[in-house]
């Protein structure tokens, strides 16, 4: 396995004249367990650049995650959308809260028999002491919401869940096993990791 540095991603190609080109594999497996944040959306979309430039065509995304920014989860379901690969996505412990779009960019998704998925509605902390006023707790209202219905907007796209449930599902703040995963679409299978022997595997590893 592959230990991959964020710190040093790099998209240079050999320009040796006569140098044999290195093979490039069917399928690249990532592993990303860690919290969607700022220097972590970033380091995944370096890896996934270095990918694609590379010419991989398929990648296999290993993902657990607590959730995290919704901006910075709404970044990454564009841009993995967005890239020329075909790009699986298998939930191999919890997909919880914004990790739930980033996990439905994914064109074949699976999840291990035992994970899980969480969703509830998005919030906002406040510094301590914080006052706020009515114009204030509108425009934090209308961010929240706006927030909510793009998130909303991408489980019902790319699932048979339908508007009202979703809402229920943000309310209540609900867990779902693997089961519910695959009745209502979110996975198209129920199934264990499996990489073959000598794939290659990229593992992202952050300092905690």
């Amino acid at each position: 396995m592959s230990e991959f540095n964020p710190g040093l991603v790099s998209t240079k190609l050999s320009k040796t004249v006569g140098a044999t080109l290195p093979m490039i594999p069917d399928t690249v497996y990532v592993s990303f367990s860690a919290e969607i944040v700022p220097h972590t959306t970033e380091s995944l979309i370096g890896l996934l650049s270095e990918q694609v430039n590379r010419g991989v065509k398929d990648v296999y995304l290993m993902l657990s995650t607590p959730g995290g920014s919704v901006m910075h989860g709404m970044n990454l379901y564009n841009v993995l959308r967005g890239m020329p690969l075909h790009l699986t996505t298998h939930n191999v412990g919890n997909v919880d809260s914004i990790g739930n779009a980033v996990f439905l960019a994914g064109e074949k998704r699976y999840a291990c028999k035992h994970s899980t998925f969480m969703f509830h509605g998005v919030g906002f902390d406040l510094p301590q002491q914080s006052r706020l006023e009515e114009k204030m707790l509108k425009e934090r209202l209308d961010s929240l919401l706006s927030d909510q219905r793009r998130i909303g907007s991408i489980i019902e796209e790319r699932t048979k869940i339908e508007r009202n449930a979703i809402d229920e599902l943000f309310r209540e703040a609900q867990t779902k096993d693997s089961d519910f995963a695959i009745n209502c679409g979110i996975v198209h299978e129920i199934r264990d990791v499996k990489i073959p022997e000598g794939g290659p595997v990229y593992s992202l590893v952050f300092k905690r």
